[in-house]
């Protein structure tokens, strides 16, 4: 069974109602406070930590004095704008007695849908993590609709743990795990310590909402479920309104551990493995080598490009002799990797009059 003792990167998703007081609209500090001693406990020995977090709304509702009915589109985007002050504020100033220094990350599904925003925000995330820091991330309420909206952060933060190449995603919830039936309706509700495969025989046990709240609670639940480990990341599922529900969760509190498929580095490149290239990137002699020790491909070892491919877009990378090596994503379109072939990474801005990035494709990008 997974646990968080060897975590490399650790997602945790965090509910409005555990954030914010249903009743009075007050952000929840002193659980705010422990959550902020497990994250720097993570921390500690060395794991990211990504936060997905709502709550932005439900401080925003109160500081406009609206309704506590359902709210306008208008409205909720109202509230958001001045609700996302509030919450990253509240991150940063639990987490800075710890010495974390947090940053904002504001997302629509539009970002994961598009590959080129999706490589935006994957770059930014990386970067942010290699430095130290811990993402707060949320879905941009301010400017989503309908038609660009995860609809539910369970989803989201399946998306930002595959977008960050997470081992371990922890869904803090209002249940302590995943059960054969509603435990509030059946007593003979069993849960499940560990679920290594999401048969059609599970979907069907999360039809009811397990949680009690609404019915596709667990089904969401249970989509990120699908989604985290089929990109090499275990999931777990947990109660979280205790004061210190990772450490809680660490020491054995009741759970459903989701099995991850493989790891999140295997999954991925399986994934640019299996996609249609749209052109071929030829190296030399010398970046074949340095591909075959894990470097990622500079413009310098890039003796010709073929094809119309855009940034993001799957190419084959071949050997002088046209064999492939691999396979992975542009960092830019054909027509200026054409321009940077063949160049030290220092002469990339003067020719693209740009500052673009150094790899024409990462190793993190690849599938050799």
């Amino acid at each position: 069974m997974a646990t968080l003792s060897d975590a490399k990167r650790v997602v945790i998703k965090i509910g409005s109602a555990l954030l914010v007081d249903r009743n009075k609209g007050f952000l929840r500090e002193d659980w705010l406070r422990g959550l902020a001693e497990d994250v720097a406990m993570l921390k500690a020995r060395g794991a990211d930590v990504v936060l997905v977090s709502s709550g932005s709304i439900a401080l925003g509702r109160r500081a406009l004095d609206l309704p506590t009915t359902e709210l306008s589109l208008d409205q909720s985007q109202a509230a958001a704008a001045v609700g996302q002050i509030r919450l990253a504020r509240a991150y940063e100033e639990a987490l800075a007695p710890h010495g974390i220094t947090t940053a904002q990350v504001l997302v629509t599904l539009e970002d994961s849908a598009n590959r080129r925003r999706y490589l935006n925000s994957r770059a930014t995330l990386a970067q942010l993590l290699s430095l130290g820091v811990v993402p707060i991330v949320n879905e941009n309420d301010t400017v989503a609709t309908d038609e660009i909206r995860y609809g539910d952060n369970d989803r989201l933060a399946a998306q930002i743990a595959l977008t960050t190449g997470a081992d371990r995603l922890v869904l803090l919830s209002d249940v302590d795990g995943f059960y054969s039936a509603n435990p509030m309706e059946d007593p003979t509700a069993q849960r499940f310590d560990v679920i290594e495969d999401i048969t059609a025989e599970i979907e069907d046990m999360a039809g009811e909402g397990v949680s009690g709240l609404s019915k596709g609670g667990m089904i969401t639940k249970l989509m990120a479920a699908k989604t985290a480990t089929a990109g090499g990341c275990a999931m777990a599922i947990t109660e979280g309104s205790v004061m210190r529900p990772i450490l809680a969760l660490q020491e054995g509190a009741n759970a459903t551990w989701f099995t991850a498929q493989g790891t999140p580095q295997l999954a991925r490149k399986r994934w640019i493995g299996s996609m249609k290239p749209q052109g071929t990137l030829i190296v030399d002699a010398g970046a074949a080598r340095a591909l075959g020790q894990g470097k990622s491909l500079l413009a310098a070892g890039v003796i010709d490009v073929d094809g119309d491919f855009g940034r993001g877009d799957p190419v084959v990378i071949a050997d002088p002799e046209g064999h492939k090596i691999g396979q992975g994503l542009a960092a830019y379109k054909s027509g200026d990797a054409s321009k940077i072939k063949g160049h030290h990474s220092r002469d990339i801005e003067p020719l693209l009059g740009y500052p673009g990035r150094a790899a024409l494709v990462h190793r993190d990008d690849m599938a050799l």
